[in-house]
């Protein structure tokens, strides 16, 4: 742990955003997300209300970029091959350190971590954290078949990070679980069994869980989607309200198509005195926590989030905090379930309390790795408003493969105090994993999904375990309707399968 030194105590003390909603009628006026990024960088400058505090910056982090979470990674417009020294040029900086994060929407939050312990340990003063996405106005640019301009190419040492952790598995992938609505469908349908929920019941409870958010989102100057959307829209098939993938329609899930920035300032309390920022604008990191999970053909459970109880849970021990003391909140919201797996391991009820600042990845817009951040700035702003009061982020990365928790406040507590994330990773790394079976005995389905094209179910997937405990996975074969239709119309977790094991993959069929 790191000593608590006043001086050397980090505290957040400028945020800011930006969004593009219109979207642009000519190529020339494309955004790119150095200049989304500089716009919400220049705000949190401005918000510190002190001057020359971009130049005394000694470190730039910049999370990853969508673009840059594939291989190859696709042409995207604007995007520079250094995303952090682009963003440095752009606000007059000249930092001693530029990060560029790994993937996952847990990386916001464990920068904060990050920088805090820095800070704490005196080897920095000035940490600048941001991020942006353009994929919305990429999109329209692509549907209007607009040239993409080259990447921008910038000079400037830069820690990368690449891809971190495997995500998924080959053998994973080869049986149906690629893209995060195939595998977080797996997890709901789960958790909605496990609580005795048909289809239609667990459906309305998603469509009122995430009206909550929409309301919230419409009351956001950032929000991409500012539009409210009642429980009945949510609930009901339509036009603008298709399956994506079982039980998901679109507005349930996080939407890509945004144009927005943010960035968080933190320094030491001795750089925030010497820059003169007002202690009202104060925030203070209190604690933080990072954890990881196995691969989901690993994990002994599907119906909750073992590194996202983890991380909440040490997170408020190493402050001696109780969720009875958290006032104000953000849990990440890609999926209705990861919501409801933080809501589980703090105990809360998704329908009594507010559990989003910003609106949620849906309403709010799902911007990349980077929503945290927006996230982060919001829950600043209402600590600001509700001085004394605690607020905790929840941040999720991958198939619920990385969490990370923070604790803010304007009132410093103890200073900053990490939480052990050596020990944490080490008690759940020695949980035992679930072996995958051979595929050659029958199991009985634990979960399963349904892919969707052009609201057609294409292809079914199903997880399943066999008697000695292991655990296959399988897929349909091409143009299996029948099996799509049991899929679609039944409840199939507990029955019986027998794959048919392939040169690549494993395949299933329900009668």
């Amino acid at each position: 742990m790191i000593p608590i030194n006043t001086a050397r105590t980090p505290v957040i003390i400028g945020v800011g955003q930006s969004v593009l909603r219109d979207l642009p009628t000519s190529a020339a006026d494309l955004p790119s997300v150095e200049s989304m990024a500089a716009s919400a960088c220049d705000a949190a400058l401005a918000d510190t209300t002190a001057s020359d505090v971009a130049r005394q910056i000694d470190t730039i982090a910049f999370v990853r970029l969508v673009s840059d979470c594939f291989t190859p990674s696709p042409p995207i417009f604007g995007r520079c091959d250094n995303p952090p020294w682009a963003l440095a040029r752009r606000i007059g900086s000249q930092p001693k350190r530029a990060i560029y994060t790994e993937i996952g929407g847990q990386a916001p939050q464990n920068l904060v971590h990050e920088a805090s312990n820095r800070i704490a340990a005196g080897t920095s003063e000035l940490v600048l954290l941001s991020g942006a996405e353009v994929t919305g106005a990429m999109k329209h640019a692509l549907r209007n078949g607009w040239e993409i301009p080259e990447a921008e190419k910038v000079d400037g040492q830069v820690d990368d990070r690449d891809r971190g952790i495997e995500l998924i598995s080959a053998y994973e992938a080869a049986n149906g679980l690629t893209l995060p609505p195939d595998v977080y469908g797996i997890f709901e349908n789960a958790w909605r069994h496990e609580q005795g929920r048909d289809r239609t019941s667990h459906n309305q409870y998603m469509a009122e869980m995430l009206a909550s958010f929409s309301k919230v989102a419409t009351c956001n100057p950032y929000a991409q989607f500012p539009v409210e959307r009642d429980v009945e829209f949510l609930a009901t098939p339509s036009a603008d309200n298709y399956h994506v993938a079982d039980p998901y329609l679109k507005w349930s899930i996080a939407q890509d198509a945004v144009n927005q920035g943010a960035a968080v300032i933190i320094a030491s309390v001795a750089k925030a005195r010497e820059l003169g920022v007002p202690e009202e604008k104060w925030v203070y990191p209190l604690s933080g926590a990072d954890a990881a999970d196995k691969l989901v053909i690993h994990r002994p459970s599907l119906s909750q989030s073992s590194a996202m109880t983890a991380a909440i849970n040490q997170c408020l021990a190493t402050v001696d905090k109780t969720t009875d003391s958290i006032q104000h909140m953000d849990l990440y919201s890609c999926f209705p379930c990861a919501v409801q797996f933080a809501c589980d391991a703090l105990g809360f009820d998704p329908m009594t309390q507010q559990l989003t600042q910003t609106g949620g990845l849906a309403f709010f817009g799902g911007a990349g790795n980077n929503y945290t951040m927006h996230a982060i700035t919001s829950l600043v702003e209402t600590l600001r408003e509700d001085p004394g009061s605690l607020g905790l982020i929840v941040a999720n990365g991958g198939y619920l493969s990385k969490a990370s928790a923070g604790l803010y406040s304007t009132a410093p507590e103890g200073g900053w105090l990490p939480a052990d994330n050596k020990i944490l990773q080490m008690q759940l790394e020695a949980i035992p994993d679930v072996e995958i079976a051979d595929a050659t005995e029958p199991g009985k389905i634990e979960s399963y999904g349904l892919l969707y094209h052009k609201n057609q179910p294409t292809m079914g997937y199903v997880l399943c375990r066999t008697t000695r405990g292991e655990r296959f996975a399988a897929r349909t074969e091409a143009q299996d309707f029948s099996t799509l239709q049991t899929l679609l119309n039944d409840d199939p977790i507990g029955e019986q399968v027998r794959p048919r094991v392939t040169d690549t993959c494993n395949l299933f069929a329900l009668s």
